[in-house]
């Protein structure tokens, strides 16, 4: 962050005669890079996965947690039925019907005091039942699945930082085709304004000659069809220039109203890249993002395989518990708050699923071939990519030195034909021909200096070598 304040406070120079904001390519990609929102989502999606991988982590470590509940019944549980109750509370009674002499003795009450105390004793008093646990659990085998979903939250962090990567190229890419557009046109715009005073100063002298009578009406009509021509391509130029400003601003992050001037928009030749990027399509394989996406995704549909058998395979946990009620059956039944403790081992082992575990690891097995289809495949478009845009680049470079060429002729050409114009030697149709020989001549040269500086992107893209400060 420090490094791209800086190329902002090195680059941006603000409060000129217009109050225009003056940007380099460094500080508008710097830009673009810290206000994308895209990117932004990007790096939100790559924290997520790095905490999803220490969650997972955490599968490997004991688990313990506690479970509390209450429960009002609207009947109580009953361990004797009505008549056994009622023979237990009645006891004696029935006990000195049968034997009369003991009556006299009392017995008949003791043993019905002794029914009802049973009686008493073996209510359960369920109405309101509270129970509570604090459970353990540590795995120890589980199939292979918790070491599998570890690998797959490395390899998604991975991927997401790779992904990231990826956007922060694109981005990168968008940024210096909006900025070398806007140079592009400043440059033709100065162009249209040169070209369009050029036939002006054209059509005052063929309106002189005419009035002398050294040139006829039609000499000047064309003259002025060529003006109006020359005023239309300066409107398109002056158009297409604030909408791709715009758009550099959008990319920036800055409101699209701002007024800014780009640092190369008045060279009127831009500085060629110094050293060519090496089409090297090994150094591209390794570079990629996408090529590490997609073997990144080749891992993970891996790791699936092994993630799918996993839940057709024993696992094996050791558990721990400690458990208390109310009421409590540890001494009789009481509604006090009692508990006790257990440890044991938990063994799940799958027997028959009908074939269920076979089919889903074979189509896990057929997903993970899919991905590395897809990863050849992307290898063999990259390695085309990287030779195109090598070919572009050497195409672009002879593009130029053609350009070149063909102004200093063009240049030549309008001398010549301005000279013999003053000298009435060359009719106004060949002066017009010449201008706009030297018009075509002018525009195919920015295109071509903006082609090679483009061309170069694309082959550093291409090799993923596009970053900012490259």
């Amino acid at each position: 962050m420090k490094k791209l304040i800086g190329i902002l406070l090195f680059c941006a120079v603000t409060g000129t005669a217009h109050s225009q904001t003056i940007l380099c390519l460094d500080s508008c990609r710097a830009m673009a890079l810290r206000n994308n929102k895209e990117l932004r989502i990007a790096r939100e999606k790559s924290k997520a996965a790095h905490y999803e991988r220490k969650a997972a982590f955490t599968n490997y470590l004991p688990k313990l947690s506690a479970t509390g509940a209450y429960l009002h019944n609207n009947r109580e549980l009953s361990l004797l039925s009505d008549e056994q109750k009622t023979t237990l509370n009645n006891m004696g009674t029935t006990l000195t019907t049968a034997l009369p002499p003991l009556q006299a003795l009392g017995v008949d009450q003791l043993l019905n005091s002794l029914g009802g105390s049973l009686v008493d004793g073996l209510r359960t008093d369920t109405r309101n039942v509270y129970a509570g646990a604090i459970t353990l659990t540590q795995p120890i085998f589980m199939g292979g699945k918790i070491r599998a979903y570890n690998q797959i939250t490395r390899f998604s962090e991975q991927l997401a930082k790779a992904q990231e990567n990826a956007g922060t190229q694109e981005l990168i890419l968008s940024t210096d085709e909006a900025y070398w557009q806007v140079v592009s046109l400043s440059n033709k715009k100065r162009l249209a304004e040169s070209f369009l005073t050029l036939v002006k100063r054209l059509d005052s002298d063929v309106d002189k000659m005419i009035r002398e009578g050294v040139a006829t009406k039609a000499d000047g009509l064309s003259v002025k069809v060529k003006v109006n021509e020359a005023e239309m391509t300066l409107t398109k130029v002056n158009d297409g220039l604030s909408l791709a400003k715009m758009l550099l601003c959008q990319l920036c992050g800055i409101p699209l109203d701002t007024p800014i001037r780009l640092a190369d928009e008045n060279l009127e030749n831009l500085p060629l890249p110094a050293n060519s990027i090496e089409a090297d399509v090994t150094q591209a394989w390794a570079n990629r993002p996408e090529i590490l996406s997609l073997q990144l995704a080749d891992k993970i549909y891996r790791q699936k395989v092994h993630l799918t058998r996993s839940e057709f395979l024993p696992t094996v946990a050791l558990t721990g518990n400690y458990l208390i009620t109310n009421p409590s059956v540890f001494n009789s039944f009481e509604t006090k708050f009692r508990g006790m403790w257990n440890i044991g081992v938990i063994v799940n082992i799958p027997i028959f699923h009908w074939g269920e575990g076979i089919y889903k690891v074979k189509s896990a097995k057929a997903q993970a071939n899919a991905a590395r289809y897809q990863l050849d495949e992307a290898k063999e478009k990259i390695e085309l990519q990287v030779n195109q845009c090598a070919y572009k680049v050497n195409e672009a470079a002879h593009k130029l030195s053609m350009a070149l060429k063909n102004m200093e002729k063009a240049d030549e050409n309008l001398r010549y034909a301005n000279l013999g114009f003053r000298e009435g030697v060359i009719p106004t149709s060949n002066l017009l021909e010449a201008q706009t020989a030297w018009l075509s001549a002018q525009s195919e040269k920015i295109d071509a200096q903006i082609d090679v500086k483009l061309t170069e992107v694309y082959l550093k893209k291409a090799v993923g070598r596009l970053h900012i400060g490259l």
